[in-house]
């Protein structure tokens, strides 16, 4: 039987014509996908670019050393706690303090902890027990209490599962020499757990993540903040209202740098590089994680949610090939580019290996969770449900209210 060319009307008389629309509606169908492809191709070059601009800004050399309290959020025990406390003592600088909160004395961490301060009697430290929060953000109560202990106006606000060098307070204390600049917020490579699906997503934090921020960065500027390490001047986090303001968003990292951003602060993606170490999760965990992060910024930011399907040129290569299989070369040249972007982004930039297996893997994985963050409203986050507001806000699910996931 002879097949019609698919770029062709069939004849009105045939019976084909009448049965099947297959035809135009795939010439459709192709176009759109060849034209987000294209986007998404473009979106890889880009990367590439703002990744090289990152690069080429160097922190001024530190002349002055400003006293630093860094502020430390903690609940339970995530993998190597005290391996990753423990370099925030070992800071090659002068004059800073280390602050943590928990919320009850008898939260595991609390051993950790009383033993580092026993280990590391010169440097200043304190233990807070905050009690229970009042609002959904357990994350910003602590905070808002370490705030008020500490002891100076330069602050890092650090989660429990990063680990950094010695130099972490010498290089964002010559950053903050510059007297306009008041939050900064320090990239970060993913460190995976053992599990399969821990380094999947640690391959995507540094590749796919890690290049949105520098693109975004290159085109508009600095104006949210991100990640597990934001540096800030207390007068400017009281200028935009305080930790009041932050306690009810679920993405407070991100509202906090667009406020100071609207506000005419400066806000800056630090030079500095943190590690980020995700431990080992099986599939569950790791899904009901990167669902939160989905649909949490789906609602932080909607349209800069739609725009991330430029970030992922592999799937939409994939279903371009599903659409016309003769056209198989747009994979392989869309590997290419992927990978170059990948590289630079992922080795240059955060110094981290690359799984050149797992990158495809983790790019498709990440399109079907993309996907699905158009969909529920309700999270899990730390054992407890939440349920996600238009505006970013969230709270707590109580028993016998409606958990539509």
């Amino acid at each position: 039987m002879k097949r019609w060319p698919m770029w062709q009307p069939l004849p009105p008389s045939s019976k084909a014509s009448r049965i099947i629309v297959r035809g135009p509606t795939m010439i459709v169908v192709t176009i759109i996908l060849l034209a987000l492809l294209a986007g998404a191709v473009v979106y890889s070059v880009l990367s590439i670019v703002a990744a090289y601009r990152y690069l080429s800004v160097h922190p001024p050399v530190l002349s002055t050393d400003p006293p630093i309290s860094i502020l430390k959020p903690l609940a339970g025990l995530d993998l190597e706690l005290e391996a990753n406390l423990r370099t925030f003592f070992e800071q090659d600088y002068p004059s800073y303090q280390v602050l943590f909160a928990v919320r009850s004395q008898d939260d595991p961490a609390v051993t950790v902890v009383e033993r580092l301060r026993q280990q590391y009697p010169r440097i200043p430290s304190r233990l807070l027990i905050t009690g229970e929060p009042p609002y959904p953000n357990a994350k910003v109560y602590s905070l808002d209490h370490l705030l008020a202990a500490a002891a100076h106006d330069l602050v890092v606000m650090s989660d429990s599962d990063t680990r950094v060098t010695s130099d972490l307070l010498r290089t964002v204390a010559a950053e903050f020499q510059d007297g306009r600049l008041g939050i900064a917020t320090c990239p970060y490579r993913a460190v995976s757990g053992s599990s399969f699906w821990s380094k999947l997503e640690a391959t995507g934090l540094n590749t796919d993540f890690m290049a949105g921020i520098l693109v975004a960065r290159m085109i508009e500027g600095m104006r949210f903040a991100v990640g597990p390490t934001i540096v800030a001047r207390r007068p400017v986090l009281q200028a935009i209202g305080g930790f009041n303001v932050l306690k009810d968003y679920l993405a407070e990292d991100f509202i906090m740098g667009k406020l100071a951003a609207d506000a005419g602060h400066g806000v800056i993606l630090s030079s500095y590089v943190i590690e980020h170490h995700i431990g080992s999760t099986s599939l569950r965990p790791n899904a009901t994680h990167r669902i939160r992060w989905a649909r949490s910024t789906r609602r932080s930011r909607p349209w800069g949610y739609v725009g991330q399907l430029f970030t992922m040129p592999v799937p939409l290569a994939l279903l371009v090939c599903l659409a016309r299989p003769d056209w198989w070369l747009v994979l392989p040249v869309t590997l290419v580019v992927r990978g170059m972007a990948a590289y630079v982004v992922s080795r240059r930039v955060l110094k981290a290996r690359i799984n050149w297996l797992l990158l495809p893997i983790e790019d498709v994985i990440a399109f079907v969770f993309w996907f699905a963050g158009f969909f529920g409203s309700t999270i899990v986050w730390r054992g407890r449900r939440y349920r996600l507001k238009r505006d970013g806000r969230f709270e707590r699910v109580g028993a016998g209210q409606e958990t539509n996931v």
